[in-house]
Parts: structure tokens; C-alpha cells; sequence
């Protein structure tokens, strides 16, 4: 199992000594997330807690992923990015490719892009996308970033993008993997049709049901033996049996913030950097055994 840093909240101030942190101590990523703006009011209910609230305040820090994946790379060796998630219909399919194709020029093929297709009705609003056909227009979206990462001429007619023959240079550095978050119907098949799932915080056993899940539109679509990433936040898994268990039904990266299980979230950067080095120790060193 490979394990990955969540971001979210956190003071950008501190982003880039724990990306050092988790370069050094063997962490396979860190997770970017993703919000323009934080509306006052909303008429949109938010659909991961069960009164509809937020899960953070106003004025939290949200850093544009991509800005922060290209600075961090500089400042990393062997540490890859990816965003969670993404909200990919929200923008237009251009900027998207020049920004993750730069991204991925400069952290040598470092990304991968988690994509979701939104909540917040209102924000598509503010940037002027449609929420309406949303994930039909990522889906068109996904395949033209992919033939603009290609570095080749590209044309494009299709239900939503009607593209001229053009091409967009620099191409990615590297195949960028697409992962899908979400916990709908929708979003599983759409995640069997490319590189990997992202998860909300689940236990072990939702885990492998998920798995179980997308495993059979796999087989449907005839994907089996392609690779596939099944990112998870386990809200169950503390010791080293318990994420091996998590090992054994599907889940190939754990998504966490890992000095929360020592400090909690509200600590200091050197106490989070300290949890970090301990879980690799205590956790990540003893699964590799």
C-alpha cells in the first residue's frame, strides 16, 4: 500500500517543508484541493455531512492546486501530486490542459489529476459553466485534455467542444493518470473507465464494497488488467493489521493526514512534520516488511 498527504485547510505556509518532509520520509503523494471561492449563503446543500453543512469555516485557505503542485515540485525530488478533486466541468478544457501539461513539465511527470464534478451550484454560476450536463461535458473533457497532451494536432467536434485543427505546446512530460472521486453510481463507473477512485473518509469494509463494485464495471468494459488506483480515507485503520487488511480488499493508496493520529489536526508544523516521520516509521516501514 502506497500513502499519500491530505492537504486540505492547512496553512499554505506550511505546504512546501511537508512535502519536503513526506519526500524524505517515502510518501507516494500529496493531494491538492480544490475550491474557488467559499460563498457566504447557498441555496446548494453540501452532500458529505448529514445536516448539509461544510466541513470547514469561512476564510479557510484554498490554493489554486495547480500553482501549488508546480512550487511544491520544485521543491521535491521524488514525490508525486494529484488533486482531490479537481472540480473538471467548472472550467474550460484549454486552460485545464495548459495548466496540468505545465505542471507536468515542470515537476518531470510528477501529476495526476483526481477529478469531481461538483456540488456547489453557485460556483459553476460565478465562473459561467453550466452545472447542467456536467458530467457528460467532463466526460468529452477528459478525452480532449488527452489528445491535447499529446503534443500532436488535435481536432475536435463533439457534443459540447467544437475544436480546429490546433496544437498545444508543451505536451505532459508523462501519461498523466485520471482518477474520480465521488460516491454515486456515476462517478464509480466513470472512475472504471480510467486510472483510479478517490474516496471519501470510509471504512474498510465500504471499502472492499466499493471495490467489488467497480471491479464488475471493469470487467464490463473489458479493463482488468489495466492498473487501477483505489485511493481511500479509512476511518478504521490504525494499526499495521488493520491497513493490511485494507490491502487485501482493493485499496492500493491511503489517503490521510498522518500526524492526526498522534497530535491531532490542530498542532504545529514540527509536530505535524514529527507525526509524519513517526507513521512512516511506525506504519509505512512495517507494511514494506
Amino acid at each position: 500500500m502506497r500513502f499519500s498527504i491530505a492537504t486540505a485547510y492547512i496553512d499554505p505556509a506550511e505546504l512546501a517543508p511537508l512535502a519536503k518532509a513526506a519526500d524524505e520520509a517515502g510518501y507516494h503523494a500529496m493531494a491538492l484541493a480544490d475550491h474557488v471561492v467559499n460563498l457566504e449563503t447557498l441555496t446548494t446543500q453540501y452532500p458529505y455531512t448529514e445536516d448539509g453543512k461544510r466541513r470547514w469555516e469561512a476564510f479557510t485557505p484554498w490554493v489554486d492546486p495547480w500553482v501549488t503542485i508546480g512550487a511544491l515540485s520544485a521543491a521535491t525530488e521524488r514525490l508525486r501530486f494529484f488533486t482531490n478533486v479537481y472540480v473538471l466541468p467548472m472550467r474550460d478544457p484549454f486552460t485545464v490542459a495548459k495548466q496540468i501539461a505545465t505542471a507536468s513539465v515542470l515537476s518531470g511527470g510528477r501529476v495526476s489529476l483526481g477529478v469531481g464534478m461538483g456540488w456547489c451550484e453557485e460556483e459553476f454560476d460565478l465562473l459561467g459553466e453550466s452545472f447542467r450536463k456536467r458530467g457528460a461535458r467532463a466526460d468529452e473533457m477528459l478525452g480532449l485534455l488527452a489528445d491535447l497532451w499529446t503534443g500532436e494536432w488535435v481536432e475536435h467536434h463533439g457534443d459540447f467542444y467544437d475544436v480546429p485543427r490546433l496544437e498545444m505546446t508543451p505536451a505532459t512530460a508523462a501519461p498523466v493518470p485520471v482518477y474520480v472521486g465521488g460516491m454515486s453510481t456515476a462517478a464509480l463507473r466513470r472512475a472504471a473507465r480510467h486510472d483510479g477512485w478517490i474516496s471519501d473518509l470510509i471504512s474498510t469494509d465500504q471499502a472492499a464494497d466499493f471495490r467489488s463494485k467497480i471491479e464488475a464495471e471493469r470487467v464490463e468494459l473489458g479493463r482488468t488488467n489495466v492498473d487501477f488506483s483505489m485511493i481511500v480515507s479509512l476511518n478504521d485503520a490504525l494499526t499495521v493489521d488493520q491497513f493490511q487488511r485494507a490491502e487485501e480488499v482493493g485499496v492500493t493508496d491511503n489517503l490521510t493526514m498522518p500526524w492526526a493520529f498522534y497530535g491531532g489536526f490542530d498542532i504545529s508544523l514540527q509536530e505535524k512534520i514529527d507525526g509524519l516521520n513517526r507513521f512512516a516509521e511506525d506504519i509505512m516501514a512495517k507494511l514494506q516488511d
